[in-house]
């Protein structure tokens, strides 16, 4: 279970473990998306670009960060949504990079319902070199824990 709305703070500050990017979560990834973007399935085009090879899509990198989060235990089961993504791609992710997340606590809010707040966490995504190849925010709908009548 993750944590609810009020074990958020700004001190939260989580280091994920990382994962290895492989041919197949690109080529998965493609066939899921429907982006056959040659920049990530044909070797040869690669070879001719400033990347000298194929890179992971950048919605795929995204998408690993968000699960490494997520095998944290921070936010299953108690996220009720996603309300906004803000997303920055500063660098290419190639095959065979690992990647892992810091995922950081900037802001909670309170909402008008007593079930649930805003939590904003932003995920610094680097690579086996210490290169920050994304950062973003993600904005979520959290559920808050069930008060007692007594305690309101």
């Amino acid at each position: 279970m993750g944590l609810y709305f009020e074990e958020f703070t700004t001190a939260l500050r989580v280091v994920t473990r990382g994962r290895t990017v492989g041919e197949g979560d690109i080529t998965l990834f493609s066939g899921l998306s429907g982006d056959f973007n040659p920049l990530h399935v044909d070797a040869e085009y690669c070879a001719t670009t400033p990347f000298q090879e194929r890179i992971a899509h950048g919605p795929l990198t995204l998408a690993m960060a968000i699960g490494l989060m997520s095998q944290q235990n921070l936010i299953d089961a108690t996220t009720m949504g996603l309300l906004d993504l803000n997303w920055s791609f500063a660098g290419p992710v190639r095959i065979g990079d690992t990647v892992h997340a810091v995922v950081t606590c900037t802001e909670t809010r309170p909402t008008r319902k007593p079930d649930r707040g805003i939590v904003t966490l932003r995920l610094d995504v680097v690579n086996q070199r210490g290169e920050q190849v994304q950062t973003g925010h993600l904005k979520l709908l959290m559920k808050r824990r069930h008060q007692d009548v007594s305690d309101a």
